[in-house]
């Protein structure tokens, strides 16, 4: 399913008119059509699976961690519809020589992200994802990342980071294995 851009731009149209715009404007002429179009790539994730991108699974005889850091994303806060963006850190430590490819954790995060969403959603879907098809012995999923909401409007904090984390498997439990994760995060 895709986006209906005819009732998008109907909507563009109407909020202009709502904030006392005029949308037959020159410079807002086609901002109907932008919006729509920037909505239809801005939630683009709503009907894919992030758990396809661990389909594919490589037989490796690797049982220690495996982390991406610094993966940039960009989300659309489902209470404002305003962005939010930042980085996540994808870590998880292989069971059974069961690894995927690197690129597999961004894709998800950002199929994820590609949704109206809350930040606590995407930290949590993402290593859920991760521990039902690889079954790996641990992961964690933090994000960091600034919200518009907070930014643009409201308490106006620009540059306020809200992080989030998700941790599942021997991550919960070992306290070594959590502090190593969190430090290479930070290194």
């Amino acid at each position: 399913m895709s986006v209906d851009h005819e009732k998008l731009k109907t909507a563009v149209r109407m909020i202009l008119e709502a904030v006392g715009e005029d949308p037959d404007r020159e410079g807002l002429l086609d901002t109907p059509k932008r919006v729509a179009k920037m909505y239809q790539e801005a939630f683009e994730g709503m009907h894919v699976n992030e758990e396809t991108y661990f389909e594919t699974i490589f037989s490796e005889d690797h049982e220690e961690m495996v982390l991406v850091k610094d993966i940039p994303f960009y989300s659309m806060c489902e209470h404002h519809l305003v962005p939010f963006f930042g980085v996540a850190h994808v870590a998880y430590i292989p069971q059974g020589g069961r690894v995927v490819g690197l690129s597999k954790l961004a894709r998800a995060v950002e199929t994820v992200s590609r949704r109206p969403q809350l930040q606590e959603r995407i930290t949590s879907t993402v290593a859920n994802a991760i521990m039902k098809k690889l079954q790996p012995s641990g992961v964690v999923v933090v994000l960091e990342a600034e919200h518009m909401c907070m930014t643009m409007r409201g308490v106006k904090k620009p540059g306020a980071k809200t992080v989030t984390s998700a941790v599942r498997g021997i991550f919960e439990n070992d306290a070594m294995a959590r502090a190593e994760v969190f430090s290479l995060i930070k290194y």
